[in-house]
């Protein structure tokens, strides 16, 4: 019995090793992480689905939105066809007067956004002059070549090669040519007039 006993004893520890190593090695994937690259992968993937699942709903949702105010501001489409020519100038003068109250509601709300854009601005205004802040003025972008440019166009004017030139005594040759002129045929046109 001794034998067994120790072969038992033997045994049994082999056995509590096994399933220590097999413990460690349940540790070891364990602390891999929950995250593994394939769950992250499927989770991006479902994540991307459900997204593009939302964001047509909300297309949708924003189409029939639409058409219903469509809808709801122009009426149901008449049948012109079949109308004969009162009903046709009746459907007229109905969309010509809900067109001029569009346009009269539409001239109203643009003016009351330029006035309480000037309000915002004068309030804007006043706030900075509480705190004694000031505002930069926004400054145009000017070219820097347009500068040089019309430099050199003030040294071209300085030099300007007409005044530089030399002046020919254009006189001189002028006075001796009328001179010989007025000699030669000067006294047969004197006859003449």
């Amino acid at each position: 019995m001794g034998d067994d006993e120790k072969q038992a004893e033997i045994d049994r520890k082999k056995a509590e090793v096994r399933r220590r190593l097999e413990e460690q090695a349940a540790g070891k994937k364990a602390k891999k992480g929950f995250m593994t690259p394939e769950r992250k992968k499927k989770l991006r993937l479902l994540l991307r689905k459900k997204a593009a699942e939302e964001l047509k709903k909300e297309q949708e949702r924003k189409a029939a939105e639409r058409r219903k105010v469509i809808d709801e501001r122009c009426g149901q489409p008449k049948d012109l066809d079949s109308a004969s020519e009162d009903e046709l100038v009746a459907i007229c003068k109905e969309y010509h007067s809900k067109v001029f109250k569009l346009e009269g509601d539409k001239w109203d709300l643009e003016r009351g956004i330029k006035i309480r854009i000037l309000e915002i601005n004068e309030l804007n205004i006043a706030v900075n002059d509480l705190r004694g802040k000031f505002i930069k003025p926004t400054l145009k972008k000017v070219s820097k070549y347009e500068n040089k440019f019309a430099k050199l166009q003030k040294k071209a004017a300085e030099f300007n090669f007409r005044n530089q030139l030399k002046t020919v005594k254009k006189k001189e040759f002028t006075m001796d040519e009328e001179e010989a002129a007025a000699g030669e045929g000067g006294e047969p046109a004197e006859a003449a007039a």
